[in-house]
C-alpha cells in the first residue's frame, strides 16, 4: 500500500481531470507584457468573470480580463454544471432567517439568471449539450422528512413551481422528494467558449498567466501584476473565486471553503433523466452528460472542509461504490474535485468590495451552486457599473451583516482557524523525505523543521516549506489531488509549491527539488 492511501483498482483514473476540460477545445491567450489602460478590468477567468466581461463589452465598455492561470480551469471547470435555482434545502431557512421577501428575491435572482442562460443558448444557437431537466431533492432519512416537507411549503409560499412526490425514477432508496420544474443541465465550457468568442469580437482583451498582486485604489484604480506591469481602469471586478485583495473586506474570515468530489461514469443501466441531490449526509448528486455521443452519469458528493482530510481518495472510492450499486460501472473516464467558499448566511457576496470603494466590486461565496449564482452576479455587477437599478442588490450586498446566524458561525470558524494554526506549528512529523516511495507525499522533518515532500512517478523528490503564504497556517497533504491544502482558509498549492487556489497569492518556498 502506498502512502497516498490507495491502490489503483484499474477503474479510477490515476490523475484527476474534469469531464468539461477533457471535452472542450479552448483558445489560449497571451500573457500581459506591457502597461495598458482600459475602462473596466475583470480579475478571474471563470463563469463570473467571463460573463461579466461579455456583458460589460456589450454595454460599450473597453474591457480587459486577467487570469492568473488559464481561463475556465478553476471551479467553473470542475463543476457538476447543474443550472438551477434549487440550491439544496435553502428556502425554508432563508424565510426563517431573513423573511419571505428576501427569500423570494434570492429565488427570483437565480430564476432570472437561469432564464438569461436559456435565452442566450437559444438566441446564440450555442451547442453546449443543453437539456431542460427537473431538479429533485430526495431523502431516505426519517430525520430529514420534516425538513423536506418544510422546504416544499416554502416553495408554495414563494410561488416556486414544484411538486412533492413519494417516489423518484432513479434506483436509490428514497422516502420522498421535492421537484423544481424546468431547470437545466449543460456543458459549461462549451457555453462559456461562445461568450469568450463574442467578448473578443466586441474588442475585449484576455490575458492568461497574468497574476495580480496589488491594487492602488482611487478614482482610477491601478492594478500591478507579478511581472510589475500596470493596468489602469475606471471600474474593476474581483471574480477570483476567493478575493485575492482583502485588506478591507476580510472575506477569508467571513467564509469557509468546502471541497466535494465528482466522477463521470459509463454505466450499465440507462439514466432516466432529471437532476438529483439528497438531503442527508453523505451528499449524493446525479445528472447525465454527453461524452463523444455517449451518455455518462456524473456522480458527485462527499463535502468536507478544505485541508482537514489527508486521504481524500476515499471519497472517490465511495462514489464509485455508490455508482456501482445504483447504475453499475462499466468505465470511469474522468474524476475530479471542486472547492467553493460558503458565506456565514449562505447567500453570496456580490456588490461593492467595501463601503469605501465605489468602483471596485466583488463576487464570491456561491456555496457550490455557482452556475446561476455566477450569472446573477454578472448581471448584478453590470447593472451597478452602468448605473442601472437592480432589485437584488440589497440581498447580495457584501456589506450586510445579520446578528443570527452570522456571529455564532463567525466565532466558530475563526476559533477553528486559530486551533489549526497552533496545531500545525506544534506538529513534528516523524517521516523523513528519503523514506517516500513513488507517488507518495507527506509532511516530513527537514533539518529539524516541518516541511512537505512528494516523490513523483519519475522518482524526483519535491520538498517545499508547508507554511501557507496567506497567513502562515501549516498545510496538509491531499493524496487524492496531490496538493498541499490549507485547513485555515482553503488555499491550495501544487506539489511544486505553485498556487492553485487563493486567497494565497505567493507560491511556497522550494526547499529542494532533486
Amino acid at each position: 500500500m502506498s502512502m497516498t492511501g490507495y491502490e489503483n483498482n484499474g477503474r479510477l483514473p490515476r490523475f484527476p481531470e474534469p469531464l468539461w476540460r477533457g471535452t472542450a477545445e479552448l483558445t489560449q491567450f497571451p500573457k500581459l507584457t506591457e502597461d495598458i489602460q482600459t475602462d473596466a478590468v475583470v480579475v478571474g477567468g471563470g463563469m463570473t468573470g467571463i460573463t461579466s466581461a461579455y456583458l460589460l463589452a456589450k454595454e460599450g465598455l473597453k474591457v480587459t480580463l486577467l487570469e492568473a492561470g488559464v481561463i475556465l480551469n478553476g471551479t467553473t471547470g470542475h463543476t457538476t454544471a447543474k443550472a438551477t435555482a434549487q440550491h439544496s434545502l435553502i428556502y425554508d431557512e432563508l424565510i426563517g432567517n431573513f423573511g419571505e421577501e428576501k427569500a423570494r428575491l434570492y429565488y427570483q435572482a437565480n430564476h432570472d439568471a437561469l432564464q438569461f442562460m436559456k435565452d442566450l443558448i437559444k438566441d446564440g444557437k450555442i451547442d453546449c449539450d443543453c437539456s431542460e431537466e427537473d431538479a429533485y431533492i430526495y431523502t431516505n432519512a426519517s430525520d430529514k422528512m420534516q425538513s423536506l416537507i418544510d422546504e416544499f411549503k416554502a416553495y408554495e409560499q414563494l410561488g416556486i413551481v414544484g411538486e412533492y412526490v413519494s417516489t423518484i425514477p432513479i434506483p436509490v432508496e428514497a422516502k420522498a422528494a421535492i421537484i423544481m420544474k424546468k431547470q437545466m443541465r449543460f456543458h459549461p465550457l462549451k457555453y462559456l467558449k461562445h461568450l469568450v468568442n463574442e467578448f473578443t469580437k466586441l474588442g475585449g482583451k484576455i490575458y492568461e498567466h497574468t497574476t495580480v498582486v496589488d491594487i492602488e485604489e482611487g478614482d482610477s484604480p491601478v492594478i500591478t501584476t507579478r511581472d510589475n506591469h500596470k493596468v489602469s481602469c475606471s471600474q474593476m471586478i474581483i471574480a477570483s473565486h476567493i478575493p485575492f485583495y482583502d485588506l478591507k473586506g476580510f472575506y477569508f474570515s467571513r467564509m469557509y471553503p468546502s471541497r466535494s468530489y465528482a466522477m463521470a461514469v459509463k454505466t450499465e443501466k440507462e439514466f432516466p433523466g432529471g437532476m438529483y441531490i439528497n438531503a442527508e449526509s453523505p451528499s449524493r448528486s446525479l445528472r447525465s452528460a454527453d461524452l463523444n455521443g455517449e451518455k455518462v452519469i456524473i456522480f458527485g458528493g462527499d463535502s468536507h472542509d478544505t485541508g482537514k482530510e489527508e486521504n481524500t481518495h476515499q471519497y472517490y472510492e465511495e462514489l464509485e461504490k455508490f455508482a456501482d450499486k445504483t447504475f453499475g460501472v462499466r468505465e470511469i473516464p474522468y474524476r475530479w474535485s471542486a472547492q467553493d467558499p460558503i458565506t456565514l448566511d449562505k447567500i453570496p457576496f456580490v456588490g461593492h468590495y467595501s463601503s469605501s470603494t465605489s468602483n471596485i466590486y466583488v463576487a464570491t461565496g456561491y456555496r457550490k451552486w455557482g452556475m446561476t449564482n455566477s450569472t446573477n452576479a454578472a448581471l448584478l455587477l453590470t447593472d451597478l457599473i452602468v448605473g442601472r437599478d437592480n432589485p437584488y442588490k440589497d440581498v447580495f450586498t457584501p456589506q450586510r451583516f445579520h446578528a443570527y446566524p452570522d456571529v455564532k458561525k463567525f466565532l466558530s470558524i475563526n476559533a477553528g482557524v486559530a486551533k489549526d494554526l497552533v496545531k500545525g506549528k506544534l506538529e513534528q512529523p516523524s517521516t523523513q523525505p528519503e523514506n517516500l516511495g513513488l507517488d507518495e507525499g507527506a509532511a516530513v522533518t527537514v533539518d529539524g523543521k516541518r516541511a512537505g515532500a512528494y516523490r513523483d512517478h519519475d522518482g524526483k523528490l519535491h520538498i517545499v516549506d508547508t507554511t501557507c503564504t496567506h497567513m502562515g497556517c501549516e498545510l496538509n497533504w491531499n493524496n487524492g489531488e496531490r496538493t498541499w491544502d490549507c485547513p485555515c482558509h482553503g488555499s491550495r498549492f501544487s506539489h511544486k509549491g505553485e498556487v492553485l487556489e487563493g486567497p494565497a497569492e505567493l507560491p511556497l518556498k522550494k526547499l529542494s527539488e532533486e
